[in-house]
């Protein structure tokens, strides 16, 4: 009986180790990011279909499929899943795992600088600002980004963001009311410029702008690029002007959830990485490139592009520097103002 009992509780030990190595083997499964296994990732995006931004997303899901890292990416452009506004929100809460889109401020006053007028003046001074990682204004953007849950990986300045009109605004190049409502987007800091400069004003959605000034509920939109443009208004046949006034960057953000990026292993994080740093590069030197073109585009398509001198641009953006810069400080604090000026000397 002794012997029976014996050999009982040692085939119940034996039994018990093996049972508790599977527990272990599956807490560890569960826990441990190098574990992470095949995932399915949504990346959102909000410009048109045939932009070239959209094409760099569909590269960068394509790019990370094929590295076969157990990672499948579905692209969704053209504020399929949302707006701006709303991706970012959905990648808060991890129900996107990444946005190409402009980080709007309603979430944080400090992205504010994202649309901080004549911070940059040229192609060379969006190189050196936004896109250097080391930047002063990158880092401002990520650290705001790390305490909402998200990830930066690139910013990707695209041009300047200028006003695509149904008809030529008053006195387009001087500090004269312009005799039209333009839309803005939500930023105190682009309504504070326009209406500085001698527009009224509306802000809605990026979603809406072209029903709007296709339909007349404004006259015209801060919004666009010359591609953007050409892409959303010109080769429909809506609007007939585009005013370059330059106080504003066209970006786009490479951002993601950083519940998604901590269920990724090691391998996976370099593929995404990586992926997203060779768009970023190719798309800013394909926007540095076409931008001309796509001037020459609007213009067959039957814009007029109005663009002030030198003379005029250094007037309106005194003007601007003068009395927007300052309030922008109350809201986004004086420290990051400084941080971003430092930077710029």
């Amino acid at each position: 009986m002794d012997n029976l009992t014996h050999k009982m509780n040692k085939s119940w030990r034996s039994l018990r180790s093996v049972c508790l190595g599977l527990v272990g083997v599956l807490a560890l499964s569960l826990a441990t990011p190098s574990m992470a296994g095949n995932l399915r990732l949504k990346f959102a995006g909000t410009l048109p279909v045939e932009h070239q931004g959209s094409k760099m997303m569909e590269q960068i899901a394509d790019e990370i499929e094929a590295a076969d890292v157990g990672l499948k990416v579905s692209v969704f452009p053209a504020n399929q899943l949302g707006s701006g506004e709303e991706l970012l929100e959905d990648a808060m809460r991890g129900n996107i795992d990444f946005v190409m889109g402009f980080i709007y401020s309603h979430k944080d006053p400090t992205f504010e600088v994202n649309s901080m007028p004549y911070l940059v003046s040229s192609w060379d001074e969006m190189e050196k600002t936004v896109r250097n990682p080391d930047s002063a204004f990158n880092q401002i953007v990520s650290e705001s980004l790390d305490k909402l849950g998200l990830r930066l990986i690139s910013n990707n300045p695209e041009g300047f963001s200028n006003l695509v009109a149904q008809k030529k605004p008053d006195d387009f190049a001087g500090l004269g009311a312009k005799g039209m409502n333009t839309r803005v987007w939500s930023s105190n800091a682009v309504k504070d410029t326009m209406q500085a400069i001698g527009y009224n004003t509306t802000t809605m959605a990026y979603a809406e702008i072209f029903a709007a000034v296709q339909s007349g509920v404004v006259d015209g939109a801060i919004c666009c690029t010359r591609q953007s443009a050409h892409a959303i208004f010109a080769k429909s046949g809506v609007g007939k002007y585009f005013v370059d006034y330059n106080a504003f960057m066209e970006l786009t953000t490479f951002y993601g959830s950083k519940k998604t990026w901590n269920k990724m292993n090691e391998e996976q994080q370099k593929v995404v990485q990586a992926a997203f740093e060779k768009a970023s590069d190719e798309y800013f030197q394909w926007n540095k490139a076409n931008d001309e073109k796509y001037a020459k585009e609007l213009i067959a398509a039957g814009y007029e592009i109005l663009t002030p001198s030198q003379e005029e641009i250094a007037v309106l953006s005194e003007k601007v520097r003068s009395e927007v810069w300052p309030s922008m400080a109350q809201v986004v604090g004086q420290d990051v103002i400084d941080r971003l000026q430092a930077d710029l000397k």
